[in-house]
């Protein structure tokens, strides 16, 4: 079975751009690799290609050249190239190589936005984004993979379109979704430049010290644990990261926090609230599963769980997302409402907030 050229795969930063152009973030991996004949005459790498890789067109061939995704002496090349002898023809991907393919799926999705070049897609918590790692199938990109086709825009499976960055699987919120070449090598280079508005909501164990603060640290996977991200001293390993935060609602024993994203790495949000000791509520990977803060009476234990299975995730929603439109140069800012299973989680916090408060006034009253 031909490995589908698609770049909207595994393996790539949470939320991180997937730049059309070589840049340190973009990690590229290698589907085909061929070794022109001492004796090779000229001839043009998209015919070169059409006759050595089982079901792929020459059309094919051009769309992946202007995705630099043909690389001939480790240099991209444009479909009109022609093969020397002993060129080295490597055809690279965003994600590792898999048995395959991508296949479309009738998924509903909730579009927020859409127009002839992207759309805005609010993906539910659970849904995974793109296939790797045994879901192959279910994901959003199976689905995006299905309306494309369905609207007859363009090949489901081009590899220039596509997700422009990502969200986790068990984090709810706004996906941007490019239609068009030129959208997506747009859009792209503004999360690469960090040019993109993202505002994230989250619930975090523990009171905050401070009404706003930054937290820096380099992000990358723990060498002990390949699941789990980590801070790393500045210079040591991992990549920079910045998350800006701002207090939006105090509990007691949670916070609702906002977050903004100056980059985007794995897991970044989860990973810093960890690092400052202030985890998100019900992350279980990242150890905000248990009762990290409040009494150890049996009814707020009992109070926690409920919360937990109200929401068995993390409670993280990515809520507003702006950039600039690569048609009209427009500014774009949508926004998300929370969703149900986490707004049932703060309107619990609330109500439990709001009875301590009372129970306390009346024991002050009482004491007096």
């Amino acid at each position: 079975m031909t490995d589908n050229l698609l770049d909207d795969t595994d393996l790539l930063p949470e939320e991180e751009a997937f730049p059309d152009y070589n840049g340190e973030e973009n990690q590229r991996y290698v589907h085909y690799r061929f070794v022109a004949d001492k004796g090779q005459n000229l001839l043009r790498i998209d015919k070169f290609l059409s006759v050595r890789i089982e079901g792929i067109s020459r059309n094919r061939v051009q769309q992946a050249a202007d995705a630099h995704c043909i690389l001939v002496n480790d240099q991209p090349v444009k479909a009109s190239y022609k093969v020397k002898p002993l060129d080295v023809i490597t055809i690279v991907m965003d994600r590792p190589r898999h048995e395959l393919e991508i296949i479309p799926e009738d998924i509903p999705l909730n579009i927020v936005y859409e127009d002839e070049t992207l759309m805005v897609i609010n993906k539910p918590a659970g849904m995974v984004v793109h296939p790797g790692h045994g879901n192959y199938t279910g994901t959003l990109v199976n689905a995006v993979a299905y309306y494309l086709h369905k609207e007859d825009i363009t090949e489901p499976d081009d590899p220039r379109l596509g997700l422009v960055h990502r969200i986790d699987k068990d984090t709810s919120g706004l996906l941007l979704v490019a239609k068009t070449p030129e959208a997506k090598t747009h859009l792209s280079a503004q999360f690469f430049h960090k040019q993109t508005k993202r505002l994230y909501v989250a619930l975090v164990w523990g009171d905050l010290a401070e009404d706003s603060g930054t937290i820096e640290g380099n992000i990358g996977r723990d060498p002990k644990d390949r699941m789990l991200m980590r801070v790393f001293p500045d210079g040591d390993q991992g990549k920079p990261a910045v998350t800006h935060y701002t207090v939006l609602e105090r509990f007691g024993y949670v916070t609702l926090v906002e977050c903004r994203l100056e980059t985007g790495r794995t897991h970044q949000i989860r990973v810093h609230m960890k690092q400052i000791g202030h985890p998100l509520f019900n992350d279980a990977r990242y150890g905000g599963n248990e009762v990290l803060r409040g009494t150890h009476f049996a009814k707020y234990k009992q109070f926690i769980y409920n919360c937990f299975t109200l929401c068995p995730r993390q409670c993280l929603h990515a809520r507003t997302l702006g950039f600039i439109h690569p048609l009209t140069g427009k500014e774009i800012n949508l926004e998300s409402e929370i969703p149900d299973d986490m707004q049932q989680v703060i309107d619990r916090w609330r109500s439990y907030t709001a009875s301590r408060e009372i129970y306390k006034g009346f024991t002050d009253q009482s004491n007096k």
